[in-house]
């Protein structure tokens, strides 16, 4: 339909002008004075006076418990989703006392590995630290320190055994990748820990002998854990973080009511995390109901 048309559809019988009104909107009738309030306010021009309070920042406790087990500094959880919360969402959040619930858009073996490097970011002893054969590759080595962030790998015989440490430092000056870590790691003079040490202590040790990464051996020369620099200092930072009984980080993850929802509770559990959040669009259908109940056995 053309312009014309249009306007003798609107108004057949009336000149154009009479048409042309009639299409007018009732706010442009309205003379200039009409179309203004009195009174036009921006944000800057309103102050809410502050009600008196006998409360101070400082004394405001925000603790909230999630479960029976687990409390939180901060009533604060990160959704479930693939837009917001992987492992270094989940990381950040636990730090400042909340947790952080990674998504389940993943493999199961994917979603592992998010949950995982959050249980590895710090911890007060790492107790089962990664580690790598006197045989591997440095580029092998090089892999292992990227993957999990970490800036140095304890070197084990097969049997458990501590023979030495690969750090960034023994990387520094390194052409030949293909070498085995055993010809660049350092292994004399290993400065070691006994199992039971403290943190205070290790703290101690690690600024006597200048290093980062302190390990744990036990009366045999078996690794048991690692102190790092790095987790002393955390722990200063952020005293308020989340963290379970071996003073990792705490996260969270979702599963579905897929078929594949109770392998992938299973090896999240295997992995560490600390709570399960079963996400779906509706929760209040029987599937949610009955994938909560088998979780819980």
């Amino acid at each position: 339909m053309s312009v014309a048309e249009s306007h003798s559809f609107i108004a057949p019988g009336l000149d154009s002008a009479t048409r042309w009104q009639d299409t007018l909107h009732p706010f442009d009738a309205l003379s200039d004075p009409e179309k203004f309030v009195g009174l036009g306010l921006t944000f800057d021009d309103v102050l809410l006076v502050p009600a008196e309070s006998d409360v101070l920042p400082a004394t405001v406790n925000t603790t909230t418990r999630l479960t029976n087990a687990i409390s939180l500094a901060i009533p604060v959880l990160s959704a479930a989703m693939d837009t917001v919360t992987e492992a270094r969402m989940a990381i950040a959040l636990a730090r400042e006392g909340g947790i952080g619930i990674v998504h389940r858009n993943l493999s199961i073996e994917e979603q592992v590995s998010e949950v995982d490097k959050v249980k590895r970011s710090e911890s007060g002893m790492i107790v089962e630290p990664v580690t790598l054969p006197p045989h591997a590759p440095v580029r092998e080595a090089l892999a292992v320190m990227e993957r999990y962030h970490i800036s140095g790998v304890p070197i084990t015989e097969e049997c458990g055994r501590l023979v030495g440490i690969l750090t960034n430092r023994d990387l520094r000056f390194v052409d030949d990748i293909g070498q085995p870590v055993s010809a660049v790691m350092t292994s004399d003079d290993l400065i070691t820990a006994p199992a039971g040490t403290t943190l205070e202590q290790a703290q101690s040790i690690l600024h006597r002998h200048r290093v980062e990464k302190l390990p744990v051996v036990d009366e045999r020369g078996y690794l048991t854990g690692l102190i790092t620099v790095k987790d002393i200092q955390k722990k200063i930072q952020f005293p308020n973080a989340t963290k379970d009984g071996k003073g990792r980080l705490r996260v969270g993850a979702a599963v579905g009511v897929g078929a594949d929802a109770v392998e992938r509770a299973a090896a999240l559990v295997d992995a560490g995390v600390d709570i399960l959040v079963v996400d779906t669009a509706h929760g209040h259908s029987h599937s949610v109901l009955h994938m909560v109940e088998r979780i819980k056995r």
